[in-house]
């Protein structure tokens, strides 16, 4: 038996404790309701989520940033995204799924729908800005030297907008993770069905047990993506206009070696 729900203004430090002790016990580690077994279905929602993405939003900023067509209907309609709830996504993507399958509202299409919706903007916009930031002297520089757009695309503009595309993806992915738990409000799993549960049942430690592993969750997913950021920051781009000549040099000496 959890502990009971307090009124407000109290128990606040012993919620906590009440919560981390709940996460120690032996019984919530094993079974469908388990920790680990909810972390899966947290990551494997939140992975597909990531995935479909970012395969819509990137190869869609590199278009927008490269072209530098659609410019300003991209940025509102990023804007107009991130600014709609979360709720409101997943509760609109719910009463689709009922309209159009009802047996669909209560597995993993409502909530992936609702968290691709709300990852999109972000990766889009990180990586039109990363794209459009490339300096023009770069580019142009790389045109002198007969590089067709595709390679000025993947060769030069694309290694020095990685950073900021990357960070794009890890903000998208941090956003997914914590917003995942909202699966549980439409029947769903993953760890938000602790908190969920625990409200109904009035148990203090279920509820806090189930905030510590999203938070916990999402702050792993964050240094993951900001460490696999640091290392591949400096194989995939350099600072400095001397870098940026390498890469241009070498981009030209590929394209003369296609053309022979």
């Amino acid at each position: 038996m959890g502990a009971r729900l307090r009124g407000p203004g109290g128990g606040h430090v012993n919620g906590f404790w009440e919560g981390l002790q709940w996460l120690v016990a032996n019984e919530h580690w094993s079974g469908t309701d388990g920790i680990p077994h909810r972390v899966w279905e947290h990551v494997q929602v939140s992975f597909i989520a990531l995935v479909i993405a970012a395969v819509i939003a990137v190869p869609l900023g590199l278009w927008v940033g490269h072209t530098r067509k659609a410019q300003f209907l991209t940025v509102q309609l990023s804007n107009v995204g991130r600014a709609i709830p979360s709720l409101a996504v997943l509760s609109i993507a719910f009463l689709l799924a009922v309209k159009l399958s009802p047996t669909l509202a209560f597995g993993f299409p409502p909530v992936v729908l609702a968290l691709i919706v709300l990852a999109i903007p972000v990766i889009l916009i990180n990586t039109y800005v990363g794209i459009q930031q490339v300096e023009p002297d770069t580019v142009e520089a790389a045109r002198g030297m007969g590089l067709s757009g595709r390679q000025i695309l993947f060769g030069i503009e694309l290694p020095l907008a990685a950073p900021l595309i990357l960070t794009g993806l890890r903000l998208a992915a941090v956003l997914i993770v914590a917003t995942a738990g909202l699966w549980a409000l439409t029947a769903g799993g993953a760890l938000g069905r602790y908190i969920v549960d625990g409200f109904a049942l009035q148990e203090t430690d279920r509820v806090v047990a189930g905030a510590i592993l999203i938070a916990a969750l999402a702050i792993a997913v964050d240094l993951v993506f900001t460490v696999f950021t640091r290392l591949a920051s400096p194989r995939l781009t350099s600072t400095g206009p001397g870098a940026r000549r390498t890469a241009a040099r070498r981009s030209g000496r590929t394209a003369g070696s296609t053309g022979e």
